[in-house]
């Protein structure tokens, strides 16, 4: 209980607490309502320029809102975890706390590794995005999903958080990369490009950085088509060339490798090349995996396994677990965020690696531990990254 209230205290101070829920409330007194809430919520806000956490409190169907500052918050979590909940869990830009306090055990914290970024502050619910709604931008419309006035197409609405969202996820590792200087960033797979305009138009127009960004990609018809339209646009250092992550030699140090939905083993190969370039960050969702699930056994876990789509879905978190037990192995501190909803993909995961000076010295026993757990002997990723050439 003191190390998470000490936690919670840390992430107060330093305006770096993303979230806070109080569940599985305990045993209430026997008939009528207790008037106590069944859940709290907690979330930070801005009002009038001053950070203030908006709590919520859960009682039956209703919810009931107020605001408190840090001071009010920690006293009421600290009255109401050993009282009214078993379980306190605790959202940080550097860790994820869970407390248990469950019968006579004695309480119990788990930490894990930070699974929220920075949420949008705005005390209203109108999401503030980076690139808002009815403002003109020049490389929406010219991807069809703004009107020339700014308005959001009705049948690109989904496009329009999903470029939002990465946009958001980009910009909360900018404090990683340099703050000076040209910034080198290495685009694989790019396809149709969204998302490399995006990256741009962010680091260009929104932060004024000076870069050079490459948008590879294999299919030269589409590589033509990105690089017409970024010349149409005048998008100062951006270019689209045909070619493999593995093949491809930057011209100098590589700040920022980008891999989304390169399928199955094709996002190993640009993972791969961006730790052996040394890369500040590295941003990858992956689309299909399909290796692992051929390397499963269904005696592994038959209850699961047994089924087809359980079996693929299972290999597919297995996969991006092990690429995040290799990165950290390899250096990086690695996150797995949300991409966008499960309503728009079900391929919604994205790794956030961010190289470090020091690797974790146990995260190559848990690489294996995971591999034996699984019944993997090898996997692609450790194969690609022992190649000279990927």
């Amino acid at each position: 209980m003191a190390q998470f209230m000490a936690g919670l205290a840390e992430a107060l101070q330093r305006d770096q607490c993303w979230g806070l829920v109080l569940h599985q409330p305990r045993s209430r007194p026997s008939g009528g309502n207790s008037g106590r809430a069944d859940k709290l919520s907690v979330r930070p806000v801005e009002i009038a320029g001053r950070r203030c956490y908006q709590l919520a409190e859960r009682r039956g169907q209703q919810e009931f809102h107020r605001n408190l500052d840090a001071a009010d918050l920690r006293e009421l979590i600290a009255a109401e975890i050993p009282v009214n909940f078993a379980r306190a869990d605790l959202y940080t830009s550097s860790a994820d706390l869970s407390l248990r306090l469950t019968g006579r055990h004695e309480p119990r914290l788990t930490r894990r590794k930070p699974s929220r970024t920075a949420p949008a502050l705005a005390h209203d619910r109108r999401k503030q995005y980076l690139i808002p709604e009815g403002q003109p931008c020049a490389f929406m419309q010219a991807i069809g999903v703004m009107t020339p006035a700014g308005q959001v197409r009705a049948a690109r609405q989904a496009k329009f958080r999903q470029v939002n969202r990465f946009l958001e996820l980009v910009d909360d590792a900018l404090p990683e990369l340099p703050p000076d200087g040209r910034l080198r960033v290495i685009d694989f797979g790019c396809g149709k490009s969204y998302l490399t305009f995006a990256l741009h138009h962010l680091l260009c127009n929104i932060r004024q950085r000076d870069v050079e960004i490459v948008g590879l990609d294999l299919k030269a018809d589409v590589v033509r088509d990105c690089q017409h339209i970024a010349e149409k646009l005048g998008c100062s250092g951006l270019r689209f060339e045909v070619g493999d992550i593995a093949g491809y030699a930057p011209s100098g140090a590589v700040d920022l490798v980008v891999t989304l939905h390169a399928c199955d083993t094709a996002s190993d190969a640009a993972i791969a090349q961006a730790i052996r370039w040394q890369a500040r960050v590295i941003l990858a969702a992956p689309c299909c995996q399909h290796e692992v699930a051929g390397l499963l056994s269904d005696d592994l876990l038959p209850g699961i396994l047994g089924f087809g789509i359980l079996k693929e879905r299972f290999a597919a978190l297995a996969t991006d677990a092990l690429r995040a037990a290799i990165l950290e192995r390899a250096g990086y501190q690695t996150q797995i965020l949300e991409f966008i909803d499960l309503e728009h993909t079900p391929k919604n995961l994205l790794l956030r690696a961010v190289r470090r000076n020091c690797p974790d010295p146990a995260a190559a026993a848990s690489v294996e531990l995971l591999k034996s757990q699984l019944g993997i002997r090898e996997f692609s990723l450790e194969r690609l990254m022992t190649s000279p050439t990927g």
